[in-house]
Parts: structure tokens; sequence; C-alpha cells
């Protein structure tokens, strides 16, 4: 193992690790990180896996921009818009998120702050999570842990949190795990947000503080480090100038 690596690649070996199972399904991952996740796993635990341009083309690997001759990777297959959202209901398809807010059952804010009939910011709006969390797996990314984003309550539920699915009875609702620059977090049997693990050098209580509601960061488990042809290569062949440092500075 590695004793060298960021907490940026820390992260994004993190999210290599979500489409361990995953098998023939079509990454739609949104970030820095989380691309740079699907990539490495693409080229190492999951061949299967599908990526795209984030558009409308499927690739048959992931863009290599150490390698002029590969600074696009080969288009392998076209999907116009309107099929994505067949993908999407048949659940071949696996979205790792970000969030504005989130709370202790794993409900997703990406939609407005303060109260519905007057809130003090408008965001972004539900977007397509609600379909995303009624269909297939979801996973998200938090590049700054802060109790500003993980709340006791979100102020609207744009992603559906394990309290509300399990109360709707819906069939293929599936959180995965929520990778941020502190920690690995997932859900217990009651369906509320544990620790999995917390990165190297990250002091639990930092972790503690830094959430909205109760966690037990005792005994966690450091999170694992990317080996060596892991680290490999993200600094040379997926992410050579560094951009992974736009999200995660260290």
């Amino acid at each position: 193992m590695s004793i060298d690596a960021t907490i940026a690649e820390v992260c994004i070996a993190a999210c290599a690790d979500t489409y361990l199972e995953s098998g023939e399904v079509l990454a739609h991952a949104v970030g820095i990180i989380p691309a740079l996740g699907a990539r490495l796993a693409k080229l190492t635990s999951a061949p299967d896996l599908v990526l795209s341009d984030g558009e409308a083309f499927f690739l048959s690997g992931p863009p290599m921009p150490g390698d002029p001759e590969r600074e696009e990777a080969s288009i392998e297959g076209w999907t116009p818009f309107r099929r994505v959202f067949d993908i999407l209901a048949s659940g071949r398809r696996q979205s790792m998120m970000g969030a504005s807010q989130i709370d202790r059952h794993g409900n997703q804010n990406i939609s407005l702050i303060g109260d519905w009939s007057r809130p003090t910011r408008q965001l972004i709006g539900v977007r397509g999570v609600p379909g995303n969390t009624a269909n297939h797996r979801v996973d998200y990314w938090v590049a700054r842990h802060s109790a500003r984003i993980f709340v006791e309550s979100v102020d609207m539920a744009s992603g559906v949190g394990n309290d509300r699915a399990r109360a709707a009875g819906m069939k293929y609702h599936h959180l995965g795990v929520i990778v941020t620059n502190l920690a690995v977090l997932d859900y217990a049997a009651d369906g509320t947000v544990k620790v999995r693990s917390i990165h190297p050098g990250v002091d639990p209580q930092e972790l503690a503080e830094s959430t909205g509601f109760a966690l037990d960061v005792q005994d966690a488990p450091p999170t694992r480090t990317p080996d060596a042809e892991e680290l490999r290569l993200i600094r040379d062949v997926l992410d050579p100038r560094g951009t992974r440092t736009r999200e995660v500075a260290n």
C-alpha cells in the first residue's frame, strides 16, 4: 500500500470502489473526482463499466490527457438523450452526484435553501435526482464536508432517502456510499448514515464536528489508500494535469 497518496487520490480510489460489483452499467459521475474514479475503475477493477463523454457518446475507454493520441477516447456507441431515460429506468446505470444538503436518512437536496414558500437560496432544482434514486444505485460526492451540508433534515428532498423510500415501498431504491474529503459514509440497517472509514490523517473529532447530526466516529477503520498501480494511472495516465486538486487541494 502507498503511504504518499493525497486525500484527493484516496477519494478517487474510494469512488472507483463503488463500481466493484456493478458489472455492465453506465457510469454517471458528476464532478472531477467522481469522473476520475469511474475511469480508474474501468482500467482496474470494473472493466465492464460503460463510460460516456457526458453527452451522447459511449467510449471504449477513458480519455488519457497524458497521451497525445488518446486525448479523446475512441467512440464506440451513440445514444440520443431520450434513450438515457430507458437505460435509467432499466436500472443499468449508476450515479455519483453532488449534494447541497444530505440528512441522516440519506435524503439529498440540490433544489433550494430555506422555506419552500420563501427560500433564501434558489439552487438548480431537483433535476433528474428523483428518478435516479427511484431506479438505480446512487452514491454521493461531497468535496467539502461540513455541517451546512450534512444536516438533521433537508430543506427539500430532491433525492429520495431511505426513510421515504421505505415508506413508499420503492422496489429499486439503492443508496450506496457518500464519499467526502474526510471520510466514506454508508448506511446502517435502519437506513441512517454511519461511518464506513475515515481518510488517513483525518482527526475523527473533526469529522464529528463537521457533521450536523450525531455520528459514531470511534474505531472507524482508515480508508484504503490507492496502490502503486492505481497511483500511476491517476497521476500519469488519467490526470497528469492535476485537475483533481481543483476539488480537493491536498
